[in-house]
């Protein structure tokens, strides 16, 4: 297993200090801030550890503080309640005696329903894309240093956008949308929880930037401050998450320094198993 990988099984494998308390640690890779799909992926680990019996079906989360990757995060549970059907938990995750996250999620019993979904859209399959390997040599030169050390680290994540173009160099103001590929670089274990908070994880990236291509914008602006302020997620059937997954995403609407941002995420197969909303700050400073 690559050190990337196993680095992030680790993040997600919190430690047990107390009866409904969790502490979560951060990579010390040089960011100001924690990455706000560690807290996610984080506070999902703690809440999962308190149900028995039940699967994760949605989670609701808000960014409350800028996290500090140099100190641990102390995750609290509340258990609010546990139903005949679903199961419900509040966790908080606290640094420097400050709330910096909070998050509802649900979990449910196994259940047949009736079904049916959106199909996925026709794009190339990830084979016939380039490789992140690929994208460094093709852009590493334009990105600001700091997001050139990042790139430069062995990933957990790969990514493969299917629009090299609007991902990464156009500033031609297009319709927000993209579609990217995504998985885990390294088999995961079969553990169905581990792959939920990995896809949990992941699910933090790529979303916010689709709002920047109404604008011809990108990530790299120094002028842009960008933040997730929230960030919802539901899931709906089994997955892989060291399997390929296409994550189709739109941003409907910005204004008010902030952007709303969609996202369904499908196999590779066409199967929709899960969806992401999240509104994000986008401040233009001078």
């Amino acid at each position: 297993m690559s050190s990337a990988v196993e680095n992030l099984l680790g993040i997600l494998d919190l430690e047990p200090l107390e009866h409904n308390l969790f502490r979560g640690n951060s990579p010390q890779v040089g960011w100001q801030r924690v990455f706000g799909g560690q807290v996610i992926g984080q506070a999902l680990v703690a809440a999962a550890r308190t149900v028995e019996g039940r699967e994760i079906h949605s989670l609701h989360g808000y960014f409350l503080r800028p996290g500090d990757p140099k100190v641990p995060i102390i995750y609290e549970v509340d258990r609010i309640r546990d139903g005949k059907s679903f199961t419900t938990r509040r966790v908080v995750g606290i640094q420097h005696g400050h709330a910096i996250f909070s998050m509802g999620a649900s979990f449910q019993i196994p259940e047949e329903g009736l079904e049916h979904q959106f199909e996925m859209p026709e794009v190339p399959p990830p084979e016939k894309l380039p490789s992140e390997a690929d994208l460094k040599k093709m852009f590493m030169h334009m990105v600001p240093e700091q997001v050139k050390r990042y790139w430069e680290r062995e990933r957990p994540i790969e990514f493969r956008p299917v629009d090299l173009l609007q991902r990464y160099a156009s500033r031609e103001k297009r319709p927000p949308f993209q579609n990217v590929w995504f998985k885990a670089t390294e088999r995961l274990p079969d553990d169905p929880r581990i792959h939920q908070c990995v896809l949990a994880y992941a699910s933090d990236m790529t979303l916010l930037d689709t709002s920047l291509i109404a604008h011809g914008r990108t990530v790299f602006d120094k002028d842009l401050q960008l933040a997730s302020l929230d960030h919802a997620l539901w899931y709906y059937r089994p997955f892989r998450a060291d399997d390929w997954l296409l994550y189709v995403q739109d941003s409907p609407v910005s204004g008010g320094a902030r952007s709303f941002n969609r996202g369904n995420i499908f196999t590779r197969e066409g199967v929709l198993v899960a969806s992401v909303v999240q509104e994000g700050l986008i401040r233009v400073r001078d």
